[in-house]
């Protein structure tokens, strides 16, 4: 794995750069700030701005096979129970998730934007 470069203070482009994660519904997004994963080897740390448009929804619940941290910049996520009631996740929420735990389904009333810091466990 490649040492992060160093990158100092730049603006960040809003409107290009973007890309749909696979298996993603339309209405997310990501950019990549630094870094990678390699989830062959299971190893990477990557620095990420991620969206969800308002009406994206994620029906079935997500797990990773790696460490995840999340910062709510802006906007709110409905995070859906199931028994159709939700709890909003919103701008200055954070979340520190372990490897393998289930999270969602959630549903973006409005657009939202997060940082999110992913890793694999040394």
């Amino acid at each position: 794995m490649a040492t992060r470069p160093v990158v100092d203070f730049t603006k960040i482009d809003f409107d290009d750069g973007w890309t749909r994660p696979d298996g993603a519904p339309e209405g997310v997004s990501v950019k990549v700030l630094a870094g990678a994963l390699d989830h062959a080897v299971k190893r990477g740390k990557c620095t990420t701005l991620t969206r969800w448009r308002a009406g994206t929804e994620v029906s079935e619940a997500i797990t990773h096979d790696y460490i995840e941290e999340v910062y709510v910049i802006a906007g709110a996520l409905q995070w859906l129970d199931g028994a159709g009631s939700a709890t909003a996740v919103e701008a200055n929420s954070y979340v520190c998730r372990p490897a393998g735990v289930p999270h969602g389904p959630f549903r973006a009333d409005e657009d939202y934007l997060a940082i999110e810091f992913c890793y694999y466990a040394e």
